[in-house]
């Protein structure tokens, strides 16, 4: 049996976008080198400028639709002692974490579970996602790093749903100082002066959380002694273990006779607080 022969058409060179659809049969030119060199730079600044844009205006971070009319007391949270460190690890700026960085961190002589960028991470989503954010209550988040860095967070900022984007927005941040949001000038994140206590109500109880507090108390009973006038600041280590030492605190308690994660003893306060103010 003999073969039957392949039918041959005109071949393409390559493969490109057009912007009509070819009629059958055409026959595509070969480009020059200078032109070939020419579009693939267009190519290049294009990209470049579409990542450049969509960094600067964080289009992955959308605002959330609060109640920002409300002129009831509320809740301010300030995360100590966040684990947020910037190293330059191969060719590439990174945030420091024990889980990628175990290695390089050894080789530095750091213990790699300090490096727990995680753990700021659910607080903040424990925070941002809660009822009491959603219903107005929520007036500033605070979170000041291990190596002294304060920064505000926008109650209607949506924080990513996955750490490695969360980690890209902490880098972008401790890089240029601010993220405004998507298409506006309002900035979302914010590098701010120390010390945070210029920026808490001065009528405002100030209350801090340590598994070695002796004044061990149920949280939604603690809060209901709490004037409702006036505003309440929650100081909470967002560490891998040690305790917070801050001389703004008025009052240290601890809410269970375990150790908490700053995320469970978070959504502890939001529930007794949401129960307190009512809100569903």
């Amino acid at each position: 049996m003999v073969r039957p022969f392949g039918v041959k058409g005109k071949k393409r060179k390559r493969k490109e976008k057009y912007d009509r659809d070819e009629e059958e049969g055409e026959e595509v030119a070969e480009p020059t080198a200078k032109e070939a060199a020419v579009e693939e730079e267009d190519e290049k600044e294009m990209v470049e400028k579409e990542a450049g844009t969509a960094a600067d205006e964080m289009a992955g971070i959308p605002i959330v639709q609060i109640d920002q009319q409300t002129k009831k007391p509320g809740v301010i949270f300030v995360l100590e002692r966040a684990s947020l460190e910037v190293a330059k690890v191969g060719k590439t700026y990174q945030i420091l974490n024990s889980d990628d960085h175990a290695n390089f961190l050894k080789k530095n002589n750091k213990n790699p579970a300090d490096y727990r960028p995680d753990i700021v991470y659910q607080a903040l989503l424990s925070i941002l996602d809660s009822p009491l954010n959603k219903a107005g209550r929520l007036r500033a988040v605070y979170v000041k790093t291990d190596k002294g860095v304060l920064f505000e967070v926008k109650p209607n900022v949506r924080i990513p749903r996955t750490y490695k984007r969360f980690a890209g927005i902490m880098l972008q941040l401790l890089q240029k100082l601010s993220i405004s949001a998507a298409g506006k000038r309002e900035k979302l994140l914010r590098v701010i002066k120390n010390p945070v206590t210029q920026y808490l109500p001065v009528s405002s109880r100030k209350i801090g959380f340590s598994y070695s507090s002796d004044k061990l108390v149920e949280m939604s009973k603690y809060v209901e002694t709490v004037s409702n006038d006036a505003d309440l600041v929650f100081v909470v280590g967002a560490m891998s273990h040690g305790k917070i030492d801050c001389d703004y605190i008025e009052d240290f308690i601890a809410i269970s006779g375990y150790p908490l994660s700053a995320a469970w003893c978070i959504a502890r306060i939001c529930e007794a607080l949401s129960n307190k103010w009512g809100v569903v």
